[in-house]
């Protein structure tokens, strides 16, 4: 069977099992299962000869049944009827309660495809493949093609954990990671930022043996609390051959806020998930649910606060090198905050060398309303004076419009980005701005100049917004309705934002 065949295989039964109520996500779901379960058993036959262990049935107390069958591939695809849906269901709570790789796929697993005929056919469906065999660029495709589907159906909610690959390609040509450095992703999703590197290091490096084992066993390294993301991010990695299938997971489950593990990385690549404040819900003596909002109290932060982004960038400093580098992707209100995000800007541009940002457009990401940067730094180490003494800025932003559907964002869009930002040596930029080309987007901005303004705010535009000048040039209805629920979603934000500070104590 070709490639393309195989993934329009997958998608009608995608779109067959919908018809029953099951979404992308709980598809995904039940492929990533049923594909880690099938390479598995691959891997334990000629020529590979793994001798991958399996357990055998346990009750609900996490006891084996006496006589019970092993929770395999080989079982499960022999079974039909009501026998096949109940020993699935026995089978995924069994393997949840596994350790290592295992135990981190089937976390909280559940079967959702209620039908045995159709589970049925969703394994008949693997089975005729012979997955190890595949291309990892081929397997990759596939998988990739599902999480973007899932996460362009909106009712999923599983938007905020996918950033659009051409963004991540992009902050990945401009970062270039070479071979043998580590790789962190704190908030890591579905493993986009992973992925690109990979690819980045073996497209532009021919690597010997101990490089391509260091990249597929200990360059990445990232947390994701969301189990079910966790999963995805888990089998992305593997289909596109990163990890081991009886390995120890490298995506730990905890919230990387809680605490410095200690451990430090060449490169951060990230982008926190959406959403300023960091909270806990609860529920209280009169049984009401309750939300609180978290402030995470770390002594290695310059500031206490319950902005999660604010947060989540100290928390990326910290998990630097003294050499290494970072890129963050990260709201506005980073950018231009008093209190506390004035604090961590000053002392980011004290301690690290806060070199570029790109201004975002609307209409990139599929969580609404958001207006993102991507902030891109170099630790460095301790110093009487601020490691920052300027910063360049792209606005791609400003009369920049598109929509995730007809006019979606693509690589070649942020190529001139690429090519200013001059990877190979960033001391040696042009600026496109001048006063005689006022519409150049790349400006340099000095220390100097960042410190003098008000809150030392870092949100910067230059250009004009030609829709306020130039009627007849106005973009087609539909992108000017996105961006019109775009920057209401956002004010709505704002705003819900503002009630829940007035509504809580102060910090």
């Amino acid at each position: 069977m070709t490639d393309s065949s195989i993934i329009s295989k997958i998608w009608n039964l995608a779109n067959v099992l919908r018809d029953d109520g099951v979404g992308y996500g709980d598809y995904l779901e039940q492929i990533t299962y049923l594909l880690f379960l099938k390479m598995a058993d691959e891997l334990n036959k000629p020529p590979y000869n793994k001798g991958l262990h399996f357990p055998k049935l346990k009750d609900v107390e996490g006891k084996e049944i006496a006589d019970s069958e092993i929770c395999n591939w080989e079982t499960l695809s022999g079974k039909r009827g009501a026998e096949l849906e109940s020993f699935y269901s026995q089978m995924l709570r069994t393997l949840s309660t596994e350790k290592g790789m295992l135990g981190q796929i089937f976390t909280k697993s559940q079967n959702k495809i209620q039908d045995p005929a159709k589970l049925l056919k969703v394994i008949n469906m693997i089975d005729r493949e012979e997955w190890n065999m595949m291309g990892a660029d081929i397997k990759g495709k596939i998988y990739e093609g599902l999480l973007q589907k899932n996460a362009e159906d909106t009712k999923s909610g599983a938007g905020q954990y996918f950033t659009p690959r051409p963004l991540i390609k992009t902050i990945v040509a401009c970062v270039q990671p070479k071979p043998m450095k580590t790789i962190a992703d704190p908030a890591c999703g579905t493993g986009g930022f992973f992925l690109a590197a990979y690819d980045w290091i073996v497209e532009n490096n021919k690597l010997d043996r101990e490089e391509k084992e260091f990249l597929k066993n200990k360059t990445f390294h990232g947390n994701e609390i969301v189990a079910n993301t966790r999963r995805m991010c888990l089998m992305n990695m593997y289909l596109h051959n990163i990890g081991e299938i009886d390995g120890e997971s490298f995506i730990n489950p905890n919230d990387a806020l809680i605490s410095d593990d200690g451990s430090r990385y060449d490169y951060v690549l990230a982008n926190p998930p959406f959403g300023k404040k960091s909270s806990m819900t609860f529920t209280n003596e009169e049984g009401e649910i309750v939300k609180e909002d978290l402030s995470y109290n770390r002594q290695d932060f310059w500031e206490t606060t319950s902005n999660k982004q604010l947060n989540f960038l100290q928390h990326i400093k910290n998990q630097l090198k003294i050499t290494g580098e970072a890129a963050v992707v990260l709201p506005d209100n980073v950018l231009f905050e008093g209190g506390a995000g004035e604090e961590v800007r000053k002392q980011l541009m004290q301690t690290t060398e806060l070199h570029t940002i790109l201004r975002l457009p609307t209409g990139v990401f599929y969580a609404h309303g958001v207006k993102a940067n991507v902030l891109f730094f170099n630790n460095k180490p301790a110093s009487k004076e601020a490691w920052t003494k300027a910063i360049w800025f792209y606005d791609y932003r400003t009369n920049v419009h598109h929509t995730l559907k007809k006019k979606p964002m693509m690589m070649s869009d942020l190529a001139e980005f690429v090519k200013l930002y001059n990877p190979k040596n960033i001391n040696k930029r042009k600026a496109t701005w001048s006063e005689d080309n006022q519409e150049g987007r790349w400006r340099k901005y000095s220390y100097e100049e960042i410190i003098a303004r008000d809150k030392t705010s870092l949100d910067i535009f230059w250009l004009k917004d030609k829709s306020l000048t130039d009627l007849d040039n106005l973009p087609d209805p539909d992108i000017l309705a996105n961006e019109i629920i775009e920057n209401i979603e956002s004010g709505l934000n704002s705003f819900r934002e503002i009630m829940a500070t007035l509504a809580s104590p102060a910090e």
